[in-house]
């Protein structure tokens, strides 16, 4: 059985266990092997910033998504994790970040790292698991439970358009990032085979929709703000680009890429590649 602690009163506080865990050298980074209480593992990376974290969770075992360059693509899919074991992956890293304040002694008095962001870059699909990602996402923004700035939870899909216009009409508070990873058609549906029937048009346009959401809400909520505000600014598209060997990193892709973006407020994170076994 995974679960790993009961109260005095028989009470089970945790339906999943730390299986393994293991940090960098340099001790930025921790990555994560969580047991579900079904045998199943999946994996969350805690990345150390200074005096803050970000944590990387997972939202389905496996994916369906197929992705060629993916370890996770090539499981297939076999369960969606409900919103409660999400949010485990959150209570394991905290443990784990408090442990290490124990453990190296802080002589400039600073306050230990806390988790300050959530992506959900993790393994699996979020938004093919939508109704529990999306209440995962409210328990992390409200108040009275983690207390999360909107603009601290990042979403990302490979391009599911449908679910990218239901999240911004129902969560339009959060950072929606796109996993492109190729910028033209052609080459994009040779490594993403759910790129096919999906033009990447449709996802910029759902991304742009999904900004110009979130930019509303915040002058809804802020009418004194200026552009310069930068904390409260800090809201805004991401897309994702592995950067593989071959015709997706030309000087070419770069300027299609570059071409993609203009005029758009956007993060392109540039991703190294890692190969799978």
């Amino acid at each position: 059985t995974c679960i790993e602690a009961q109260d005095e009163d028989g009470f089970v506080m945790l339906t999943s266990r730390v299986k393994v865990h293991q940090t960098s050298e340099d001790g930025t980074t921790t990555k994560i092997a969580v047991e579900l209480q079904d045998g199943h593992v999946v994996e969350s990376v805690l990345m150390r910033h200074e005096g803050r974290a970000t944590l990387c969770v997972s939202s389905q075992v496996g994916c369906a998504m197929g992705c060629t360059f993916c370890a996770t693509g090539t499981m297939g899919i076999r369960g969606n994790l409900c919103s409660g074991e999400i949010l485990e992956q959150m209570v394991h890293a905290s443990r784990i970040l408090a442990e290490d304040a124990n453990i190296v002694e802080k002589k400039d008095g600073t306050r230990p790292d806390l988790i300050r962001n959530i992506v959900f870059m993790g393994m699996g699909e979020p938004l093919n698991n939508y109704d529990n990602v999306l209440t995962t996402c409210r328990a992390l923004i409200n108040r009275r439970l983690w207390n999360l700035g909107h603009n601290r939870v990042t979403v990302s899909t490979v391009g599911v358009t449908s679910r990218m216009r239901d999240l911004t009409r129902d969560l339009p508070e959060v950072n929606l990032a796109l996993s492109l990873h190729a910028p033209n058609q052609k080459m994009r549906e040779a490594i993403v085979p759910a790129a096919k029937g999906t033009p990447i048009e449709s996802l910029i346009d759902a991304l742009d929709e999904h900004m110009m959401a979130l930019a509303k809400r915040a002058l809804l909520e802020n009418p004194q703000s200026s552009s310069n505000d930068k904390e409260d600014r800090e809201f805004n598209n991401v897309q994702r680009v592995t950067a593989m060997e071959g015709d997706t990193s030309t000087i070419e892709a770069a300027h299609q890429l570059g071409k993609l973006c203009e005029g758009r407020q956007l993060v392109v994170n540039l991703i190294p590649y890692n190969k799978t076994d």
